[in-house]
């Protein structure tokens, strides 16, 4: 298992499958810094395609801003796009979320440390 922390940079959205299962789909940024050889400190921003398939009402707390930490599986994918380059992303398949604090639907002094689990129950007062 692996675990990231990150920045929600999309609002979660709940997508339906044929069988009538949801799925909460949303993106975050992670930040990490290194040095050159040269001593030249440099940022790299790495963006993940996250999906959470436990509860649909997650999605809630999944909005633009949000510190999240994440534990769950990293897969990459591959493809040709529309415009006949290949494109390439990552993936993280999420089993247990944890909220560091507020996206845009929280006030800006509200820190909230919630976790969600495998069972998708929090341990807070949060409705889900």
């Amino acid at each position: 298992m692996n675990t990231i922390i990150g920045r929600v940079t999309k609002n979660a959205e709940i997508n339906t499958l044929a069988n009538d299962r949801k799925v909460v789909n949303f993106s975050i940024a992670t930040n990490d810094s290194y040095k050159t050889k040269q001593g030249e400190r440099k940022e790299q921003t790495t963006y993940f395609n996250c999906s959470y398939w436990i509860g649909p009402n997650v999605a809630k707390i999944l909005t633009v801003g949000a510190v999240v930490e994440l534990s769950g599986r990293v897969s990459s994918r591959a493809w040709i796009g529309k415009d006949g380059e290949i494109k390439s992303g990552l993936n993280f398949h999420t089993s247990q979320i944890k909220l560091h604090n507020g996206g845009q639907k929280m006030a800006e002094n509200e820190n909230v440390s919630t976790i969600v689990n495998s069972t998708g129950e929090g341990d807070s007062d949060l409705p889900f």
